[in-house]
């Protein structure tokens, strides 16, 4: 079995997915003929042709509301957006259509569809390609917001989001599409939303994230266990509906929580996290809920744009400090 990157478990994925499944199809900007601007739809179209694989228009707000009336017709699509901040355009059908179609219908009708969006910073990217726009989705009812982490977990998980019937936000960390890669076997093995996975067992602080941010995470896990600081690390993985109780559980263990993300800090779904710890877990904690975010600003270009996201260094300090305030 040959390993594989992230973005190659994505076409995995999708591909399994549309073989198994002829309800299953892909459009978006550039998806068929040039295989996406990732390259994450690569031969598709040549394999199951321009009926399943489809090239739109440069119009997310047209690409979002075809998608929304497939999957009310009982199709499964599966839209690409080309970069996060061009998701804007699309939230009326998502929002307003998409999100309740279930409730609207009384459960009549779902719209099982799947909208992938590349996410986040560090590719030097422009302005508007590099965005952490998670928490605006996660404060919508009737959507799963859904960010992968690993080769693994991003076919696991986005064969699992295109099987959901109702609507999924899959938001892909670019920053480590060709990172790393990894064993993943094109078995057809879904993993389970609505669930974190504990990467790490620890036993002094709990360190909480979820997409890009998992690496610097379990790296300064690494850092911390060579001063003898113990730090269990959780991927969140499936933000809303939340897997509170996993969190709950390693905090009652440590009594120490840092939350680590690179959307901006205030109203960033960090603040969510340490809202319901303080509310449930008050007891258990032996110092204050810790957050390493991004800024409350755009996220600068190039130069600076590292400075931005948090580091192994950040999360080390928030950890000590965290510790040495209990």
């Amino acid at each position: 079995m040959a390993a594989i990157t992230l973005i190659e478990a994505i076409t995995q994925a999708l591909a399994h997915e549309m073989a198994h499944d002829d309800r299953v199809v892909v459009l978006g900007e550039d998806v068929g003929v040039n295989g996406g601007v990732f390259r994450a739809t690569a031969g598709l179209q040549q394999r199951f042709g321009e009926a399943r694989v489809l090239d739109t228009p440069l119009d997310e707000t047209t690409i979002a509301g075809l998608t929304v009336g497939l999957a009310s017709q009982g199709m499964r699509p599966v839209a690409e957006v080309q970069f996060d901040g061009f998701v804007y355009p699309m939230l009326d059908h998502i929002v307003c259509h998409a999100a309740r179609f279930r409730t609207r219908t009384r459960g009549r009708l779902t719209c099982p569809m799947v909208l992938r969006v590349p996410w986040g910073g560090g590719i030097r990217a422009p302005e508007h390609h590099s965005e952490a726009n998670e928490a605006m989705f996660t404060n919508v009812p009737g959507l799963r917001v859904v960010l992968p982490s690993s080769p693994a977990r991003a076919y696991g998980l986005l064969l699992a989001a295109i099987r959901d019937p109702d609507p999924v936000i899959y938001m892909e960390p670019k920053r480590i599409y060709r990172q790393y890669k990894e064993e993943v076997p094109d078995d057809g093995e879904a993993l389970p939303l609505d669930v974190c996975f504990v990467l790490r067992d620890g036993s002094d602080v709990t360190l909480v994230t979820w997409g890009a941010q998992v690496k610097e995470c379990l790296e300064a896990a690494d850092a911390l266990a060579a001063e003898g600081i113990h730090a269990e690390v959780i991927d969140v993985a499936t933000l809303k509906p939340l897997d509170f109780d996993t969190i709950a559980e390693s905090v009652a263990k440590t009594g120490r929580c840092v939350i680590v993300h690179e959307a901006p800090r205030t109203a960033g779904f960090g603040a969510e996290i340490a809202a319901r710890l303080s509310e449930e877990c008050m007891y258990d904690l032996l110092a204050p809920v810790e957050r390493v975010t991004g800024y409350d600003t755009p996220i600068p270009l190039f130069r600076l744009e590292m400075k931005y996201l948090p580091s192994v260094e950040k999360i080390v300090a928030a950890a000590k400090q965290t510790i040495a305030a209990g």
